[in-house]
């Protein structure tokens, strides 16, 4: 077959049920592999590949040339280097680990391998989101970007009513709860808006409703280099049925609002407000589907990757740096 053939490491319900359809229809990708280490996991992948449990064998599966890394946190390192080490292109579901160190390492190891090594912030390639970016000038000089990413997530949820290991909630493999796991996309999201990065960042973590030792809300406030002031409301504890994804951007002429367009499918809305709102149309593939596409072209060498994994690794330190100083947890309710 033609173009880049893909492996999946990891066959959780993202890669089941998001990343697996954009595969078989990004333009220039094949599927070639899967791999997990619980059999039943990769039995629910409807799609004819290679299959294994052992991490070796399908790091040299004939055909390779790029992972998608969406096994928990705490093992990303572990899949990344061997993966760079089998010389293959990676792309790592965020955050890039559980902490720090095995971040700094994930990076070291594609780099001294000389592979390509990203990060799947999605929400990048969201046709919104891309609109909006053209947006931004419009705006006058930008003063702020707010974002609200929220969902219900307690500790027994199951993407389809199945026995589930919601590892999400685990703090040995998570690396924390709602703000590792949410506030990664409205960072890297602010950045990719505005062409410049939050560099302070501070935390408020909140454990008020799910029974887990984990936070399951935080608060978030930052700033970039230039003064744009940038927050990010994350949350498990918000009932899906109430309005829960909302992004803002803020500047003297005008301000931009999407809703619903955090998320893993092509939808929601986008207003220009100046000061008369006006529907902005938006057209494209859903954000899984672009960002395959988008590797898949960089590994095969006809467009640039634009996003280094140096810059996802600064904003991966803020941000565990931020939590790791967070005011303490609320108590659960009663």
């Amino acid at each position: 077959m033609t173009g880049v053939g893909w492996g999946v490491a990891g066959c959780g319900w993202v890669a089941r049920d998001h990343a697996l359809p954009a595969l078989l229809q990004a333009p220039g990708a094949h599927l070639v592999a899967l791999h997990d280490r619980d059999p039943a996991a990769m039995a629910r992948m409807p799609v004819e590949a290679q299959r294994t449990t052992d991490l070796a064998a399908f790091l040299t599966t004939p055909g390779l040339d790029a992972v998608y890394v969406a096994v928990p946190n705490s093992a990303h390192r572990q899949v990344v280097e061997a993966a760079a080490a089998a010389g293959l292109a990676v792309l790592c579901e965020k955050p890039l680990a559980a902490d720090v160190a095995d971040a700094e390492a994930a990076v070291a190891a594609a780099d001294r391998a000389g592979v390509l090594l990203g990060t799947a912030y999605d929400q990048r390639w969201h046709p919104a989101h891309v609109r909006l970016r053209e947006l931004v000038p419009e705006l006058g000089t930008v003063t702020a970007v707010r974002v609200v990413y929220c969902c219900w997530l307690p500790a027994d949820w199951s993407p389809d009513g199945g026995p589930h290991d919601n590892w999400r909630v685990d703090p040995a493999r998570a690396g924390g709860g709602a703000a590792i796991d949410l506030a990664p996309h409205g960072l890297d999201l602010a950045g990719v808006l505005l062409g410049e990065d939050v560099v302070e960042l501070s935390a408020l973590l909140q454990n008020r409703v799910q029974a887990y030792g984990v936070d399951d809300g935080a608060l978030l406030a930052g700033r970039t280099a230039n003064g744009v002031l940038v927050d990010l409301h994350v949350a498990y504890n918000c009932p899906d049925a109430l309005p829960r994804r909302r992004l803002e951007v803020v500047g003297t002429r005008g301000m931009a609002v999407a809703v619903d367009t955090m998320g893993q499918t092509a939808g929601g809305s986008l207003t220009l407000l100046r000061p008369e709102p006006v529907d902005v149309p938006f057209a494209g593939t859903d954000p899984f589907t672009a960002q395959f596409a988008a590797f898949s072209a960089a590994v095969g060498g006809t467009a640039p990757w634009p996003y280094p994994a140096a810059r996802d690794l600064a904003l991966h330190r803020l941000l565990v740096q931020a939590l790791d100083t967070a005011t303490d947890r609320t108590g659960v309710a009663p």
